[in-house]
């Protein structure tokens, strides 16, 4: 392997070490997220937002800065940018480089997986307040409708036919 190589393969798995940084702190602002949402905090999780927005430009320069390592990395290996994988770097690489290659990639798969069950579960807690305010937005807006069953203070149903958001009729 050549030095141009070596040195690519060591800017890589900086790259990939700063990749792994950055799901650590993603998987963290995601409970943080749900955290903030469970409490109703609105301005916590109005600067957390604004936080998360701020660090899209460094995650773009990130991936921008990755594609460049491996299409070079590729060419001073002669393989074509599609193929350079790290499973192909552990293939290709020496011993004790192919190792901190694995390590590497199988850090990056568990964080992925743990991003992923992350990323849903707070995917099924939006959805489930989404879900709670619509009801809520339904029924306060569909007071007054016709066929609506209502209960007084002594338990019996009534339905309310007025039109009136609040019904003071005692």
């Amino acid at each position: 392997m050549n030095a141009i190589a070596e040195d690519k393969v060591e800017d890589l798995l900086a790259c990939l070490e700063t990749d792994s940084l950055h799901i650590r702190e993603s998987l963290s602002r995601l409970n943080e997220l749900r955290s903030l949402v469970i409490k109703r905090d609105d301005v916590a999780l109005g600067k957390l937002l604004e936080s998360i927005q701020a660090e899209s430009d460094r995650h773009r320069s990130q991936e921008r800065s990755r594609q460049s390592i491996r299409k070079d990395l590729a060419n001073a290996l002669g393989y074509g940018v599609e193929q350079m994988t790290l499973s192909m770097l552990e293939e290709t690489l020496p011993k004790t480089k192919s190792e901190r290659v694995s390590r590497m990639k199988a850090e990056l798969k568990s964080l992925i997986d743990a991003l992923r069950k992350e990323y849903l579960s707070t995917v099924l807690l939006l959805s489930e307040c989404s879900r709670l305010n619509g009801m809520i937005l339904k029924s306060i807006f569909n007071l007054g409708r016709a066929g609506e069953v209502y209960y007084n203070a002594n338990g019996v149903t009534k339905r309310q036919t007025e039109t009136a958001f609040v019904n003071l009729q005692f």
